[in-house]
């Protein structure tokens, strides 16, 4: 049993270790097409086509979130989690890429902005609004980085358990999560520091098409060792019934006592899970969520690079049947989980003990997958998390060097070299920073922490909604959206750390509803209220965003007219 389990673990290594030797091949073939200059980092000269565009946004926005925190909501809450959050991003995703990332495109492409600060510093006339937006965004990102490293920790100390029992004993013989996740943060670093946006675009289309049909694959591999996905559903229907539905019913509540008795008597290898109620309430406020998109810098930045607005109409169009294809078996795996046995031994896949949701996902393959399909599948993890980890760490060089360094120390006049040397030492830094921070909060719920990060997103999205579409947002208002979104926010988030530390068993709610509600309707007040009391933008300012191209000119101010 032991030597099967080392070799088993050690294919996994192999597996592991080939597909990260891939990336870096990417990374150093992007590199020999890398022009030299910061536009072609930042923004790969603007000449991103439809399918590459499609892979990369879509590879951007599905992180281990989708992949291991899927798994992880829908074994401990059920087949809502599915319904929580494709039901309603497949639908705004898509409404947030036409109707802002299509305008942004073409603002982008007539005034040269190459980072999200750039745009709204010229849309409201303010030099310093970027002083206030830097931080908001910093410290929004980081713990979306947070929940790559940690998925990616977790899954390869899973998969890989026993391949080193001398070396790592104390984890069962794994790559530990220390380790797994600084060999994931060197290697995206490796292949961003070298080809920048384009080589995350290319690596990033090679990792979307690995994590879709890996998780195909993967998918019908258990579903035919659990005896077909039929099968796994009704033993799921007849000890965890309420994880197929919203809702739990008294005769729920009966027949989880029914199976508790049971496992207790030992006549069952199954310990029923206490079943598990989303509210109504809760349901309808996920709706907000998905709005974080808009706001997503490092999606900001992945609109920039398409070539034309026709690239727009493949992303629009084919997004929320990848985000299916995606997140489903995901999904299915970990609800199949709460109620399957092991073909093998009799026993249940998951110990009745189990409270590391976060590894569900890779325990049901290492148990009922061929080693080799356990191998990929982890590449497939882990081309959905550092997918969108390359991304985001250029974005934040991007926007530190552009937006801070640049412009209000060096005012504009910062080499081509020297841009790019600085953007290269902050990711660096920041890489840093996230996996120190990940040994931190390496039990963190991912799905948990991802609900959080992206509420903060979704509170900044008013911003940019009233920047493209309400002439008579104001500078004031848009200082009052940032700074109510993030007192909010962080008030919010502090109050929910207390009372549940962020664990996968407790959702923090807000008069029955998520707190985004809160967060958005608060933001949204404070633009709305603080515009509507102050002075209307310049009538240049609203001539330059909402008049025809034409009228206004076709060069972005370095700071912006007004330096408040």
């Amino acid at each position: 049993m032991i030597l099967a389990q080392a070799s088993s673990g050690l294919t996994a290594v192999w597996v592991i270790a080939i597909y990260l030797a891939l990336l870096l091949g990417v990374g150093v073939l992007s590199g020999r097409v890398f022009r030299g200059t910061a536009a072609d980092y930042f923004v790969a000269s603007r000449g991103i086509g439809p399918f590459v565009l499609l892979m990369s946004v879509f590879g951007t926005t599905m992180t281990s979130f989708a992949i291991i925190g899927s798994s992880a909501e829908a074994f401990t809450s059920g087949i809502g989690a599915y319904g929580k959050m494709v039901s309603w991003s497949g639908i705004f995703h898509s409404v947030c890429f036409f109707l802002i990332g299509m305008r942004l495109w073409a603002l982008g492409k007539r005034y040269g902005y190459q980072t999200q600060i750039q745009f709204f510093r010229d849309r409201f006339a303010s030099d310093r609004l970027g002083l206030v937006l830097f931080p908001a965004l910093v410290g929004l990102v980081v713990p979306y980085l947070l929940m790559g490293v940690i998925g990616a920790g977790n899954a390869i100390e899973a998969i890989t358990r026993g391949a080193f029992p001398q070396t790592f004993p104390e984890v069962g013989g794994g790559i530990p999560f220390w380790l797994g996740g600084a060999i994931v943060c060197l290697v995206t670093l490796a292949y961003v520091f070298f080809g920048g946006v384009r080589g995350a675009a290319w690596a990033n289309t090679l990792q979307t098409l690995v994590f879709i049909v890996l998780g195909i694959i993967t998918f019908a591999v258990i579903a035919e060792r659990l005896g077909g996905p039929v099968a796994a559903t009704q033993q799921v229907a007849q000890h965890n019934p309420a994880h197929l539905k919203l809702g739990a019913s008294p005769a729920d509540e009966a027949l989880y006592r029914q199976r508790l008795a049971e496992f207790e008597a030992k006549t069952s290898p199954i310990k029923p899970r206490l079943p598990h109620e989303i509210p109504s309430l809760v349901f309808l406020t996920y709706i907000f969520i998905p709005f974080s998109v808009a706001m997503f810098p490092h999606l900001f930045q992945h609109w920039l690079t398409a070539r034309s607005a026709k690239a727009f109409k493949l992303v629009v169009v084919a997004h929320p049947l990848l985000m299916m294809l995606t997140w489903l078996p995901c999904v299915l795996i970990g609800v199949w989980a709460t109620a399957a046995i092991d073909p093998a031994s009799g026993k249940a896949v998951i110990p009745p003990a189990f409270t590391e949701a976060n590894k569900v996902l890779p325990i049901m393959v290492n148990k009922l997958a061929p080693t080799v399909v356990g191998g990929l599948l982890v590449a497939g993890v882990l081309a959905a998390i550092m997918s969108s980890l390359d991304s985001q760490f250029i974005c934040l060089g991007s926007i530190f060097t552009n937006d801070i360094v640049n412009h209000y120390i060096e005012k504009d006049r910062l080499s081509d070299r020297a841009t790019l040397l600085l953007g290269r030492a902050f990711i660096v830094a920041i890489v840093v920073t996230t996996f120190f921070l990940s040994l931190w909060a390496r039990n963190a719920s991912v799905f948990r922490l991802g609900v959080w990060c992206f509420t903060g997103f979704a509170a900044l999205a008013p911003l940019v909604f009233a920047a493209l579409y309400w002439k008579r947002a104001t500078k004031a208002g848009a200082y009052a959206c940032v700074i109510t979104a993030a007192l909010v926010g962080l008030a919010l988030f502090v109050q929910a750390w207390r009372q549940t530390g962020l664990s996968e068993e407790h959702e923090y709610l807000v008069w029955g509803m998520m707190p985004v509600t809160v967060n958005i309707a608060a933001s949204t007040l404070a633009l709305v209220v603080v515009s509507l009391l102050t002075r209307p933008p310049p009538a240049a300012t609203v001539a330059r965003f909402f008049g025809p191209p034409g009228l206004s000119s076709r060069t972005a101010p370095s700071a912006g007219p007004n330096p408040a």
